[in-house]
């Protein structure tokens, strides 16, 4: 006998009018999915004036300020806690989804073991691709990365602009990290794997799940596409893997970037050196450079988060923390 389709709850934080265009058009690809969710609700991220346009201009969808902590960690967490679908999908305010983002989202649900599953997510670049930005690490930009599996896979963790979680599984745990997570731009994160690495440590044979079909598209301005921001998200990246690593131990919050490290990042950087003398093209030159440079801002901000010992959010250097 199949199982039932599980009932589905559309998550979508927000924190700024500045994103309102996104935030409609968020909406609106999710009341257009072939499988209907149970309900949607757009979490705001204290900020009264927002909300209130929230609730004024868009229908078909419940609204609620964020009642915890202020900052993404705290939003979802409002989000799990305000709505009741069986499984609850996190859509970021500025990515579209696909029209059978849902359904194909679900699917995995199917087996009893799956405790989250995640999708892929295709980088909208509203200024253009940098000729020289690495695909290996579209991960900055929170989209999917050279180095993810091509098919549904099991994974250790799920990004945060497409991803999906089982309700029964979440209620066993405390849910999101409010120590890490975004806090309006600055560019932290690792609550999803931190919260990965609990889910399927607290289970019996429980696993996370990468459906590469359920599709969305996320946003990327032109403030995202500089050096500066590529350079200060790896570095936040590594001091949010430091704490991660203290909270779960660096075997398993590093463990798929162990992998990544030795073969994936190798390989690219040999493919761009391959494609530049052939082509005798400057970006791709670039792009090795970009992924040597990505590896040592991002081990950098590792170690000095070990050597902080302090949460993401309380590191203290606002100019690398704050650049957008």
């Amino acid at each position: 006998m199949t199982a039932p389709t599980p009932t589905v709850s559309v998550v979508i934080c927000a924190y700024t009018e500045d994103r309102w265009d996104d935030i409609v058009a968020a909406v609106e690809s999710v009341h257009k999915q072939t499988l209907a969710p149970k309900e949607i609700l757009v979490v705001v991220d204290h900020n009264p004036k927002l909300l209130d346009r929230v609730r004024t201009e868009l229908s078909g969808i419940s609204s609620c300020a964020n009642s915890g902590p202020q900052g993404l960690s705290g939003g979802r967490n409002t989000g799990w806690h305000e709505t009741t679908g069986d499984v609850i999908a996190f859509l970021d305010d500025d990515a579209v989804a696909s029209p059978d983002w849902l359904e194909q989202l679900v699917g995995p649900y199917a087996d009893p073991q799956v405790l989250g599953v995640g999708g892929s997510i295709s980088p909208n670049w509203q200024h253009g691709q940098p000729s020289a930005f690495p695909e290996e690490f579209l991960w900055v930009v929170g989209c999917s990365y050279l180095g993810l599996p091509i098919a549904q896979s099991e994974v250790r963790n799920m990004i945060g602009a497409n991803m999906s979680l089982r309700r029964s599984a979440l209620d066993k745990t405390t849910g999101f990290n409010a120590d890490l997570g975004r806090i309006g731009t600055r560019p932290v994160g690792c609550e999803e794997t931190e919260l990965c690495l609990r889910l399927v440590d607290a289970s019996d044979q429980g696993k996370i799940v990468y459906q590469p079909a359920a599709h969305v598209r996320h946003s990327v301005p032109a403030s995202r596409a500089t050096f500066q921001y590529f350079r200060s998200r790896c570095y936040a990246e590594g001091i949010s893997k430091a704490h991660v690593s203290r909270l779960s131990g660096a075997s398993a919050a590093l463990s798929s970037e162990t992998d990544f490290v030795r073969k994936t990042l190798p390989l690219g950087v040999l493919r761009a050196l391959r494609e530049g003398v052939r082509s005798r093209q400057t970006a791709p030159f670039l792009r090795a450079g970009g992924i040597v440079l990505g590896l040592t801002f991002t081990t950098a901000g590792y170690g000095v988060g070990l050597l902080r010992r302090t949460t993401p959010s309380a590191a203290p250097n606002p100019q690398v923390l704050t650049t957008v």
